[in-house]
């Protein structure tokens, strides 16, 4: 994978009235295919998922996005508008099932980078609001290096 994009993702959670920041920049690639956007960089020790790789993967019509990530601490998450769906999530002390339902997927990606924004509600099995979860990724090209 050529890592030739710093990938920016910011990712805020609302729950109880307060909300709560991450964000985080890394190298990663942007690929366009069948339809698709996938933007994949590898995880650090700073996520605390170090030796796996997630996949962010938006349908070109902004209906869908697949957050999917890959190695020792594997987990999916489907946000698609319209849908309510049942996940599989990982958290390192266990794996938890989520309900997860779309508020907004906007994006403008090109092949030369660009932006995806989404939001999405979780919900316990039972149903009982957890969070909502907004989430917005830049992908910026790196300058192609010198020689």
């Amino acid at each position: 994978m050529e890592e030739n994009y710093l990938i920016t993702i910011k990712g805020t959670m609302e729950q109880d009235g307060k909300s709560d920041t991450v964000e985080l920049m890394t190298h990663g690639a942007l690929v366009h295919k069948e339809g698709a956007y996938y933007i994949i960089y590898k995880e650090t020790e700073a996520t605390g998922y170090e030796g796996c790789t997630t996949t962010v993967k938006v349908a070109e019509d902004a209906r869908k996005v697949s957050m999917l990530r890959f190695g020792k601490v594997p987990s999916q998450l489907i946000v698609e508008k319209g849908t309510r769906h049942l996940c599989h999530y990982e958290t390192g002390y266990g794996a938890v099932s989520l309900g997860v339902a779309a508020d907004v997927i906007e994006h403008e990606l090109t092949d030369h980078g660009g932006r995806l924004k989404f939001s999405y509600t979780l919900d316990s099995g039972a149903e009982s609001f957890i969070s909502r979860n907004l989430v917005d990724i830049t992908v910026d090209p790196l300058p192609a290096p010198t020689e």
